[in-house]
């Protein structure tokens, strides 16, 4: 088993790794014909990320069947912010080594080895989800949402209905409430046939809305006290989503 990717889009992993990182402590990539991916449930199992990076991504991708690289992520985020956005990075395994070897090339040639751990993963069940919104907006309005919340307490609930999409937060003494409807230019597009809510921890919406960066296009699905999907996209290189599950509250 073994493979050779080039990149030189080095903020297609930049500028993800990190942020998942934040979220999970490690996780098993798979590269494939179809590209780089990482699907995994953090320990909690309250998220799953999922990362696929394309072959067309890549300047060189050169892979012989397929590979699963258990990876620790701080330890991967740490040599990744050692790569400059001019540098051109090179990831590789040859037959059975028990590391993955990343080259930068820019100025000089360095190189990190980064040990492959064994993890076992089962595939998290993505698939199987079905979501009765999807929202496309400006990650920019989530995220200004998401930082009100969070001065109020440590949830958020999101709702949606035929004219809009509304976030809001209450504790004790204070609310804030954030309100986008069809017509503003932020909310791009808008799916939902009948009003539904959700709510969602804080803790992990503030680490994935951080993504916002890759696109200024997110999709947002989910449904009444269901699971969330925030996905975001660079056409034909890459895509990184999460999946949520909803707090649940008696009311």
């Amino acid at each position: 088993m073994s493979f050779k990717l080039s990149l030189a889009d080095v903020d297609l992993l930049t500028n993800t790794i990190p942020i998942i990182a934040e979220i999970l402590d490690e996780g098993v990539f798979k590269v494939n014909k179809d590209g780089l991916s990482l699907a995994s449930p953090d320990r909690t199992m309250v998220s799953i990320t999922d990362l696929r990076i394309l072959p067309t991504a890549f300047e060189e991708f050169k892979v012989e069947g397929e590979d699963n690289l258990g990876l620790n992520l701080a330890n991967l985020a740490a040599v990744l912010k050692r790569v400059k956005p001019s540098d051109k990075l090179v990831m590789e395994r040859q037959g059975n080594e028990n590391k993955l070897r990343i080259t930068v090339k820019g100025n000089g040639i360095r190189t990190f080895e980064v040990p492959l751990l064994d993890i076992t993963t089962e595939k998290p069940p993505i698939d199987q989800l079905n979501f009765s919104s999807r929202i496309e907006i400006d990650p920019s309005i989530v995220e200004e949402g998401i930082s009100d919340a969070e001065v109020i307490g440590d949830s958020v609930v999101f709702e949606a209905g035929p004219e809009g999409f509304r976030m809001h937060a209450k504790g004790d003494m204070s609310s804030t409430h954030l309100e986008v409807v069809k017509k503003d230019k932020g909310l791009l597009k808008l799916e939902a046939s009948s009003n539904i809510k959700a709510q969602y921890p804080l803790e992990y919406l503030k680490k994935m809305i951080k993504a916002g960066k890759l696109s200024k296009h997110l999709v947002l699905e989910f449904g009444n006290d269901y699971p969330a999907r925030l996905s975001f996209k660079k056409v034909d290189k890459m895509s990184l989503s999460f999946i949520l599950a909803p707090r649940v509250t008696e009311e």
